[in-house]
């Protein structure tokens, strides 16, 4: 990544609902080639603001997180695909690179990408999202969607990088 970070977001987020509609508020801003990467616990909503993006693109198919599956591919209703990736269980970036993406002609949302996705684009979207109160999310299931629980304030911090987000604000 090349240029100064720059915080472009840094506000506090009530719950679900409210993840989702940060999401939307993204998903205004977002164009083919651009690379989002979503950190922060399990739990911390991570795929519930993705879902919220999705909507706001027009996703086609359901935005859950592709934990299992590594990435899945969402064509939208009037625009790039929404590429949703969790880079969770990836032991370094060469397994991010051999999901043949494409990045380029896709929004792509990295999980757990801090780390995986350097190099691939000069600019890119962190966005960082923490707990409160770092409940406790460890009763949760595989069926459950951790995101989805509790419903508890989430602090959001959003940095841009690259001289794509030169002259962008939320």
């Amino acid at each position: 990544m090349t240029g100064a970070a720059r915080v472009l977001l840094d506000t506090a987020v009530d719950g679900t609902d409210a993840m989702g509609q940060l999401g939307a508020r993204l998903a205004a801003v977002l164009r083919a080639g651009d690379l989002v990467v979503l950190t922060g616990p399990l739990g911390a909503g991570k795929t519930t603001l993705t879902r919220g993006l999705g909507a706001a693109l027009g996703a086609r198919g359901q935005v859950s997180s592709p934990t299992f599956v590594l990435a899945r591919t969402h064509p939208t209703s009037a625009g790039p695909d929404l590429v949703h990736v969790d880079a969770y269980r990836l032991s370094d970036p060469v397994e991010l690179d051999d999901l043949d993406l494409d990045w380029d002609a896709s929004i792509v949302v990295v999980e757990w990408g801090r780390g995986m996705v350097d190099g691939i684009s000069d600019s890119v979207l962190d966005v960082e999202i923490t707990r409160a109160t770092g409940a406790d999310v460890s009763g949760t299931t595989e069926a459950d969607d951790p995101d989805d629980v509790p419903d508890e304030p989430r602090r959001v911090v959003v940095t841009a990088t690259g001289p794509r987000w030169a002259d962008v604000s939320l």
